[in-house]
């Protein structure tokens, strides 16, 4: 029976995608590197997928190579605006800010994404100690997406920090865990909203159920070193 070269191609790639969309990244990713170089693959997709597999490992770097790859291509402009997104927030994690801010303003260009854009920004001024630009962002993202729990959380941890505006970080920081009642990030933030405002027995239960979530986060831990040492 003939087979075209087209169904080929899907077919070598397919079990690697479902193992992808089944979140089973590591598996995925096994599946992917094994394919051999000479074989009748889509090589541009399996760059694709390679990329987004290592960063959903937290393998960054890995993942850079296959990422920026996809954006020179500029084959699939949907993909190049999706794994641009994905390279701005390693760079912001990595601490690359400027490639990190050239990546942003290029979406902010095209109008992908606005409100999860928006936030990344946010995150990026954060991290330059920029609290009014942060602030601004992610004012401009929830604007853009009122159900943006990266911006509900992060503009609420922002106020609890600078201690702007407690009441509107609660209601803020609940709503975020509303959405994600998972999420080890929106729950600390939630406790260290209680912490400051006083209420240390709520701030207590919800940064332990974070750090459980979450062991190894070192931010958590310093929360909770920091509700210790004040003897609550």
């Amino acid at each position: 029976m003939f087979v075209s070269g087209e169904i080929m191609e899907e077919n070598i790639l397919n079990k690697g995608i479902v193992l992808y969309k089944q979140k089973a990244y590591v598996d995925a990713l096994a599946f992917f590197l094994s394919i051999p170089a000479d074989a009748n693959a889509d090589k541009m997709e399996l760059t694709y997928y390679l990329g987004l597999c290592y960063s959903k490992l937290q393998k960054y770097e890995d993942a850079l190579l296959y990422l920026e790859q996809v954006v020179t291509a500029g084959v699939n402009l949907e993909r190049v605006l999706q794994c641009r997104f994905l390279l701005a927030v390693i760079y912001a994690l990595s601490g690359r800010k400027r490639l990190a801010a050239f990546e942003l303003n290029k979406l902010l260009e095209t109008g992908y994404m606005t409100s999860s854009v928006y936030a990344a920004i946010a995150y990026v001024a954060w991290e330059q100690n920029d609290t009014e630009k942060c602030l601004e962002f992610y004012e401009k993202s929830l604007e853009n997406n009122s159900e943006n729990e990266t911006s509900l959380n992060g503009l609420g941890y922002v106020l609890a920090c600078s201690e702007r505006d407690l009441t509107k970080a609660l209601s803020l920081c609940k709503k975020a865990v509303k959405i994600n009642p998972s999420s080890a990030a929106s729950i600390d933030s939630l406790g260290w909203v209680y912490y400051k405002l006083g209420l240390y027995s709520d701030a207590r239960k919800y940064l332990e159920q974070a750090e459980q979530i979450d062991t190894n986060n070192t931010e958590i831990a310093e929360h909770i070193k920091i509700l210790n040492k004040a003897g609550y």
